[in-house]
């Protein structure tokens, strides 16, 4: 039986391959957290390993956060993530692990290219310059896996997902992507000032609002995740994506949002602030060629899904 160390494993994609998996027996998971083991520090990492004796990995743990914190902190993005895949990646390698699938982004590929982007395009020209720090360790996972592959015949590949939501997200502020953290604002705009009818109140979007996102919601990742540990067998990445025709503006997101909290008031945008990259339209096309029907959920019923479940779990809630 597969034995599967999932790093990262009490995040967002974690704790939704904890619900898919939990009532299934095809596989022995351990899910670690940053409790279990710093994997930014190598014998904390051999540690981890030596106690689950993995046969194969799911490597979620970075460091990540939004826009403005990577603007604000590109050397830690890019130091500490190129330290925790390093240690991991070397790791499961002298473990003998059968696979590893190591978890990139779309904000990875390059900022000046052709759209729609695919697996192909990963190292064509320099990422968007918000966020270099954390791209460039994001890609080097992709050299570091053709490095093993070719040296020592590992089967380390990558896959790379669309923006991510759900329930058990990281709503803190500053550090928050951009659906948890307007989740988190529409909580708190509509909790706060009670004596402020809500049609009066205004929900404010950073930036103009334009960019274009494709958004996958973290069951919907967390199945495909399953499906590539046990049938993806190659070395080149693959996007794991909603379809191209799936992607949504900022202010549709927060409209979205806006419907689910059944907020009431006025949607503004703050044009002072910056957008980041316009658009990163990813093609599924590889995945489909894999498989052609799968369902992705709509996005207004995940959106809804996610927000209930803030509501629900506030207490609990990073943030």
């Amino acid at each position: 039986m597969r034995k599967v160390l999932v790093t990262g494993g009490t995040g967002l994609v974690g704790k939704a391959l904890q619900q898919i998996t939990s009532e299934e027996d095809v596989e022995s998971w351990y899910f670690a957290g940053s409790k279990d083991g710093d994997l930014k520090d190598l014998n904390a990492t051999k540690a981890l390993f030596e106690k689950v004796q993995p046969t194969h990995v799911i490597h979620l743990a970075a460091m990540v956060g939004g826009l403005f914190h990577n603007m604000n902190n590109n050397l830690d993005f890019l130091r500490i993530n190129l330290q925790i895949n390093d240690n991991v990646l070397q790791t499961a390698h002298e473990h003998g692990c059968l696979k590893v699938i190591s978890c990139l982004s779309t904000c990875i590929f390059p900022d000046k290219t052709t759209y729609p982007i695919d697996e192909t395009m990963v190292h064509n020209g320099p990422p968007h310059t918000s966020n270099y720090g954390y791209s460039y360790a994001k890609r080097l996972i992709d050299v570091q896996n053709h490095a093993y592959h070719d040296k020592y015949g590992c089967m380390f590949t990558s896959i790379i997902p669309c923006n991510i939501f759900g329930p058990n997200d990281n709503y803190k502020p500053d550090v928050s992507h951009v659906i948890p953290g307007m989740i988190y604002r529409m909580h708190k705009l509509l909790n706060e000032n009670p004596q402020v009818a809500q049609e009066d109140k205004v929900f404010t979007v950073y930036g103009s609002g334009k960019p274009l996102r494709q958004f996958i919601y973290s069951l919907d990742l967390a199945k495909l995740i399953v499906w590539v540990l046990r049938n993806y067998e190659s070395v080149e990445p693959i996007i794991l994506s909603v379809d191209e025709e799936q992607e949504v503006s900022i202010f549709q997101v927060a409209q979205a949002i806006a419907q689910a909290f059944n907020f009431r008031g006025k949607i503004e945008c703050d044009t002072s602030k910056a957008d980041g990259q316009y658009k990163k339209t990813a093609s599924n096309k590889k995945l489909r060629s894999f498989l052609p029907n799968f369902q992705f959920t709509d996005f207004d019923k995940a959106i809804k899904v996610s927000v209930d479940w803030y509501i629900q779990h506030y207490d609990e809630a990073r943030k």
